[in-house]
């Protein structure tokens, strides 16, 4: 009798854990950026909740001889601000299928808006898609969770 209270336990505990470690991904936390066309590591992006919403910013800067980089292709009060520190998505709501949608997801190197959806990838909860829409094209980045130990 004392042998199977002690199965029960541990088959529930490691149940528990299970469902821990899938609740436990989210879209929220910091993801390395790698540019899709060249494979080259650019950012470190923080995705945070505010106010129910999701969010981002640029944490850190990657590539090389780019850590200072300015906003020279933007356009109004972020013309030749510092990249470093800069929103990048703004406002990007849940649809409740574990995607979020928004309609600014900026791009600082192109000084462009783009509407935006973010999910992560049903293969690997450590890669993000982040999908940006201009009229009926679009284009799909693959981030890397940053693991912080």
């Amino acid at each position: 009798m004392k042998g199977s209270r002690t199965i029960h336990k541990c088959i529930f505990l490691i149940g528990f854990l299970c469902v821990q470690g899938v609740w436990s991904q989210t879209v929220f936390g910091k993801w390395k950026t790698i540019d899709d066309r060249n494979g080259v590591a650019k950012a470190i992006i923080e995705i945070y909740k505010e106010d129910g919403l999701m969010h981002a910013r640029v944490v850190k800067i990657l590539e090389e001889g780019k850590q200072d980089a300015l906003c020279t292709k933007c356009d109004g009060e972020l013309k030749d601000k510092p990249v470093l520190g800069m929103k990048i998505m703004d406002d990007f709501e849940d649809n409740g299928r574990g995607e979020y949608k928004g309609d600014r997801l900026f791009d600082p190197e192109q000084g462009m808006t783009f509407r935006g959806k973010v999910w992560l990838d049903d293969e690997n909860n450590n890669r993000l898609k982040v999908r940006g829409y201009l009229a009926f094209l679009h284009r799909t980045q693959t981030w890397h969770r940053v693991i912080e130990e």
